[in-house]
């Protein structure tokens, strides 16, 4: 199974996605079974490290993302990876318009997806505090826990745990 995490600059709420999924995924064991990476729908920050506030705010949860680096969303990461989780609803919107033809259903809204109830998106931390990067922090936490028990509840999944 391969999950990539998109955002629309792959250097706030995307790699601390994936630092969160990557973390939760390997807590569960399932770190042979689940591969993850991310992207943003943009090509602002390709190369770059994460944004020096979402590493600090991974690191307070003990997990390290400063290693990870910008890429932008490619037509063939749909054909690479079984779901593409969005960080929102515009960032939906461009990873379906760049999809190839019958793969649009690849890209899904994460929170949704995952389960997690009363938020639909994942707001961006850019703009903002650090208070605002632990909000962003909580909700890819949480949608990283629901998209373990999704994989390990769902039959079509392949990973079944008993």
């Amino acid at each position: 199974m391969k999950l990539l995490v998109v955002c629309l600059g792959n250097i706030c709420r995307s790699p601390m996605g994936e630092g969160a999924l990557r973390a939760r995924i390997a807590q569960a064991r399932l770190d042979n079974w689940v591969s993850v990476d991310s992207a943003g729908t943009s090509g602002w920050h390709a190369g770059d490290p994460p944004d020096r506030r979402a590493v600090a705010c991974a690191r307070r949860h003990g997990v390290d993302i400063s290693g990870l680096r910008g890429r932008q969303l490619q037509p063939a990461d749909f054909h690479d990876f079984d779901h593409i989780l969005c960080a929102d609803r515009s960032n939906l919107d461009n990873a379906r318009a760049l999809a190839p033809a019958g793969l649009q259903e690849r890209a899904v809204l994460w929170l949704p997806w995952a389960g997690v109830e009363g938020a639909a998106a994942i707001p961006d931390p850019y703009y903002g505090q650090d208070s605002d990067f632990e909000q962003s922090w909580a909700l890819v936490d949480a949608a990283a826990r629901g998209t373990v028990q999704r994989l390990t509840r769902n039959h079509e999944s392949g990973i079944i745990q008993p």
